[in-house]
């Protein structure tokens, strides 16, 4: 039996109304919704759960949405469909050239969001959906997000193959502690070097063949760490 996997969106929004709209219409369609009512909770709950994409308003109670925007920006590629009243070309140019993805005014038609929804989310597949990655003996298939080892499962948690596929992503280069910080738990978080040693070790444990001596998860001292390309 296949197991169809959920895209995760993440609303940011302070609209009670438009909140629960949004919710019936994406649940319906089968997505796993999360929400956040200000720009700071939306960034941190990003970082927290990974989302597939965000639906972001612009007007949030404590910071702009474009800030919002940009902060997301600085360590996440993740899909950003703007949803505001602001109609203006310049709100328009600027939420775009910030980095968002596609931008829709309200008020909005019901079947308009679900396929503007469709297609930053597909477009996204499309540019970060890697083939199987491999390493040793050891298989990585993101569309399926499953790990394998001699053939054998291997269960990695959330944060643990978050970090494999930043690794991967970057293969063969230097990935710096504060860049896989920033990207895992957030730009508040990029001093939490301690974080990075218990995971990568962890991660060494579950993958190279002799952790204490490892072949392709490697350390760079002082920077950061390197999935080598062998």
């Amino acid at each position: 039996m296949t197991t169809t996997v959920k895209a995760r969106l993440l609303i940011v929004d302070d609209e009670v109304q438009i909140l629960r709209l949004l919710r019936h219409s994406l649940e319906a369609e089968g997505y796993e919704v999360h929400e956040a009512k200000n720009g700071l909770s939306g960034i941190k709950k990003a970082a927290a759960i990974h989302p597939d994409g965000i639906i972001l308003d612009l007007s949030l109670p404590d910071l702009d949405g474009l800030k919002v925007l940009e902060r997301l920006r600085e360590w996440s590629p993740v899909p950003v469909l703007i949803l505001s009243v602001r109609d203006s070309m310049n709100d328009i140019t600027s939420a775009l050239d910030a980095g968002a993805d596609d931008y829709l005014t309200k008020p909005f038609h019901e079947r308009e969001l679900l396929s503007r929804v469709r297609a930053i989310l597909r477009r996204s597949q499309v540019v970060s959906q890697p083939a199987v990655a491999r390493f040793g003996d050891v298989e990585v298939d993101p569309n399926a997000r499953l790990v394998r080892r001699g053939g054998q499962e291997v269960h990695l948690t959330v944060k643990e193959y978050a970090m494999l596929l930043l690794l991967l992503q970057h293969r063969g280069r230097v990935v710096t502690h504060r860049y896989i910080l920033r990207a895992l738990w957030g730009p508040e978080a990029e001093e939490d070097t301690n974080y990075l040693r218990a995971y990568i070790i962890r991660l060494r444990q579950k993958l190279e063949t002799n952790p204490s001596v490892p072949q392709y998860l490697l350390t760079e001292p002082g920077i950061g760490y390197r999935l080598t390309e062998e």
